[in-house]
């Protein structure tokens, strides 16, 4: 494609070399013969510093925000991580055109939401792609990704991908990081759903205060053609401050236009969900196959969404029925009369929450199985120790992604925490045989988790990963205590 094409929604300062250019490219390593390197200012490299290396290794042109020394050609312009999206979405022509644009963001339950979503457009008759915590999903492929709103180049990418796999929609997890590095500029989504605010991602390279952060998430619906707005959180009015998309608002709230009611807990073995009445602009019965309180927020955001894209009551129903998330209280199938559930819960504020939702359910005995990860602050690993030693029956500590660290000292940390409440816990460093001891002693009503991780196929050891799919595990443990 001609430079002066994929530049044409771009501010330049200087001439723009006639050029064809085969691809565009933000990391040095990645450099090929014609392509276009854009030079970007990251927390701890700066791009502008390899613009030299890229042009030697065959980069057509380079990309940057001022004079730099390249063996090629350099455009300059006044912020590249701006350009480089709307450089993306014109060298992908736009995919995003093509589908139904779904954006979802919030603090929590961001990843939820979407896979609701997902199911009732599926249960529709709809092809669906996912950009977001767990990676990208296209159809029966499942691309891994580094942040949950990938950088602006694989967001096009994937989007073009959809389309040519002919998608109809993409649901698409839009984090207030990715929505400040201009991650998703040069997309307007049909719907954009707001789910809660609460603190996080204070700091470092994050955000510096809460009013930036909410300022960011914001973002989101000054590119959206309608929102859908939990009423209930205090933050409603300000997401959308100055926004002009048409609102539609739920929550438990009477001023809600999808307002939930009556809400009760559904418990059998191997499943866990809750039950809720519709009113407002839809009114149904709705069963949610996702456990607590907070999945009635999901739920009545993603039949929020869902409506104003016209999908039936009865679709809406179905996939909300049939709903799965990878990691997120996930039921694994076990043969005896007990539950068996793997969640990403990987610090004290999102145990807590998980602990707290599976007590709602009475279990005979509750079971919580984790870790903490290595090269990690060690508050996080007493703040674990002493939330499971407080609403557990029993904690398994054991291994997670010890990185550089001993097993051992990082479960000395969890018992510092569990010595501050009267719970009781083992200690078995090796996960597998952790899993086995609990699968070995499940009694009939129990509920074992397997906390922290989730989506994660892995163990990092060392600095390598190595394969770790509980799901997996579970099946070939079951496997071998049958024979």
């Amino acid at each position: 494609m001609k430079l002066t094409r994929i530049l044409s929604r771009v501010a330049v300062k200087n001439e723009i070399p006639d050029l064809e250019i085969s691809d565009l490219v933000y990391d040095s390593r990645k450099v090929v013969p014609g392509c276009a390197f854009v030079c970007l200012k990251g927390a701890t490299s700066d791009g502008h510093l390899y613009a030299r290396q890229a042009g030697e290794k065959g980069a057509a042109v380079v990309i940057a925000e001022h004079e730099t020394e390249a063996a090629c050609p350099v455009v300059i312009i006044e912020d590249t991580r701006a350009a480089l999206a709307q450089m993306s979405a014109a060298f992908f022509e736009d995919p995003a055109e093509k589908l139904e644009m779904i954006g979802i963001t919030g603090t929590k339950g961001k990843t939820t939401v979407s896979y609701m979503i997902e199911s009732i457009l599926k249960a529709s008759g709809k092809n669906v792609g996912v950009i977001g915590t767990v990676g990208v999903v296209i159809g029966e492929e499942h691309y891994k990704t580094d942040n949950t709103t990938p950088e602006s180049y694989e967001v096009q990418r994937y989007l073009r991908k959809m389309a040519d796999a002919g998608c109809d929609a993409c649901v698409m997890e839009v984090s207030s990081i990715g929505l400040r590095d201009h991650r998703v500029d040069g997309i307007t989504f049909d719907i954009g759903v707001f789910t809660n605010f609460s603190e996080d991602h204070i700091g470092g390279s994050e955000h510096k205060d809460m009013q930036e952060y909410l300022a960011c998430k914001a973002m989101l619906f000054k590119r959206s053609r309608r929102a859908v707005i939990n009423l209930d959180d205090p933050n409603a009015e300000k997401i959308t401050e100055g926004a002009l998309c048409e609102k539609t608002t739920y929550g438990f709230s009477e001023k809600a236009d999808l307002r939930a009611s009556g809400e009760q807990l559904l418990s059998r073995p191997g499943f866990l969900g809750v039950a809720f009445t519709l009113s407002g602009k839809l009114e149904a019965n709705v069963e949610v196959s996702i456990p607590g309180k907070f999945s009635v927020y999901n739920a009545l955001a993603a039949i929020g969404a869902c409506s104003l894209l016209g999908v039936s009551k009865e679709a809406i129903l179905a996939g909300l029925r049939a709903v799965k998330v990878k990691g997120r209280v996930e039921p694994v199938p076990v043969p005896g009369n007990y539950t068996l559930l793997i969640d990403y819960a990987h610090n004290a504020v999102s145990m807590q929450s998980l602990l707290e939702t599976l007590r709602e359910y009475h279990p005979k005995r509750l079971v919580c199985l984790f870790g903490a990860g290595g090269n990690r602050p060690k508050l996080r690993r007493y703040e674990m120790g002493e939330v499971s030693g407080k609403l557990a029956d029993l904690s398994v500590i054991t291994a997670d992604n010890s990185r550089f660290e001993e097993v051992e000292d990082i479960l000395a940390d969890i018992e510092t925490g569990l010595a501050k409440t009267s719970g009781n816990y083992i200690k078995i460093p090796d996960r597998r045989e952790a899993i086995r001891r609990c699968l070995e002693n499940a009694r009939e009503g129990d509920i074992i988790v397997l906390a922290g991780k989730g989506h994660e196929d892995y163990q990092e050891i060392r600095g390598v990963k190595y394969p770790f799919d509980e799901r997996v595990v579970v099946a070939e443990l079951l496997g071998e205590l049958n024979r």
